[in-house]
């Protein structure tokens, strides 16, 4: 079957040359592959926040580079196209399904169209190693396999010795190109070459598959380091980490700015002290100011009040004085006083009456004072009034006792004229 894929009739040496050709062919298909889906993916990684996102990214770049590959690699040459169009194929119904249709939306649309355009490229690598039957038939065959699998994303491990396996091979009455392709899976592609040159060329090959990728080793794990470094920005510990980062960061980040307000702030605290201390002084002062006010006028209400009492104090010993007793009998002789003179009390009369006026007059100055003054004004007030009813009581006993005395002396002298 071999020789009628690659029309080599019975040249071994022709068909191993072919063979070679399509080896290199799929190893330029992987670095193409691997090349075309890197700088979307990077695009994609740099637009986002979301660690999972790159990290989930990461994963799909090193899965594909490494399955492309590692089927590049492989060492039958016609496998190696067959696990090519099924790893575009698939990588391109994932991304279409899984990135584009429910997690990344547009987003993921540059690398959707970087896999649009390698699937036609992989089945193009398969028209000079498979016939179109057997090409229509892997075709239904992905595809049967995508039906029976939708949720499956990490299919860089998927070969067609896979997909063969879960659809099963067709029964009796099956179609040719599906028995044909399922054939082709146990072939040896140099079994028909000398046994010399099969053993030459396959060691030619093993040298040359190794050496091949040897030389994408490095590219692999600068990927697997960038995933480790990915895998560890998802960790709980770094998250924690970089959260308290933040935190301190945002703590420095405000105190240099307190540190930088810090002058004009003490400036302003400092003139806000200034002012608050001089407005409790002015208000003190003006407390200060009219206590003293008041205490002045408490002292002048006080003075005319001590005079006005004085004064008072003069007039009621006068009047008093006028009231005295005679002296006892047997008692040193004294001289006659004045005879009574009502005159003398009409005067008293009047200047106890001033001396009221006077009093109501303090009452009212002494109202403007301290409560203290206004109740001793109250209690003199109170006192004198007591002081002048007494005496004008005592004023109206004396009159009356003069008029009796008189009636008593008129009766007696009128008895002695009679006897007379």
């Amino acid at each position: 079957m071999i020789r009628q894929v690659f029309h080599t009739g019975s040249q071994p040496s022709k068909q191993a040359e072919q063979l070679q050709l399509l080896q290199l062919r799929c190893q330029r298909f992987a670095d193409e592959y691997v090349g075309s889906i890197i700088p979307p993916i990077r695009r994609f990684q740099v637009s986002t926040d979301n660690a999972v996102d790159r990290l989930d990214s990461q994963n799909w770049m090193l899965s594909q580079a490494t399955a492309a590959y590692t089927i590049a690699s492989g060492p039958s040459p016609v496998v190696n196209v067959v696990d090519l169009v099924v790893l575009a194929t698939l990588s391109r119904m994932v991304i279409d399904d899984e990135w584009v249709g429910e997690r990344f939306g547009e987003r993921a649309a540059a690398l959707r169209d970087v896999y649009r355009r390698l699937e036609p490229i992989a089945l193009q690598l398969a028209d000079g190693a498979i016939p179109p039957d057997q090409i229509a038939a892997l075709q239904r065959a992905i595809v049967e396999w995508r039906a029976q699998n939708p949720h499956v994303t990490a299919i860089s491990y998927v070969h067609f010795r896979d997909v063969a396996s879960s659809i099963g091979r067709p029964t009796g009455g099956g179609s040719d190109s599906f028995s044909g392709l399922f054939n082709m899976l146990g072939l040896d592609p140099f079994s028909s070459l000398d046994p010399a040159v099969r053993e030459i060329t396959q060691s030619r090959e093993l040298a040359e598959r190794t050496i091949y990728y040897a030389q994408r080793v490095p590219n692999l794990l600068d990927m697997q380091v960038e995933r480790l470094t990915f895998e560890f920005a998802t960790m709980p510990e770094t998250i924690h980490l970089l959260a308290d980062a933040d935190s301190i960061s945002g703590a420095a980040s405000i105190a240099g700015r307190v540190i930088g307000e810090f002058p004009g702030v003490l400036a302003g605290e400092r003139e806000a002290a200034i002012r608050q201390f001089m407005d409790a002084i002015n208000v003190e002062t003006m407390k200060l100011r009219q206590l003293s006010i008041d205490v002045r006028a408490a002292l002048e209400a006080g003075t005319a009040t001590s005079n006005s009492l004085n004064t008072t104090i003069r007039t009621f010993d006068q009047m008093v004085a006028g009231f005295e007793k005679p002296a006892p009998a047997g008692g040193p002789v004294q001289s006659p006083g004045r005879p009574f003179d009502i005159t003398e009390y009409t005067a008293a009369a009047a200047a106890i009456t001033r001396a009221a006026g006077e009093l109501q007059q303090l009452i009212a100055g002494v109202d403007q004072g301290s409560p203290e003054l206004v109740r001793a004004a109250d209690h003199a007030t109170a006192t004198l009034r007591d002081l002048v009813d007494h005496a004008y009581w005592r004023v109206a006993q004396l009159i009356g006792l003069l008029l009796l005395g008189g009636l008593g002396v008129a009766l007696a002298y009128r008895g002695i004229v009679r006897r007379w």
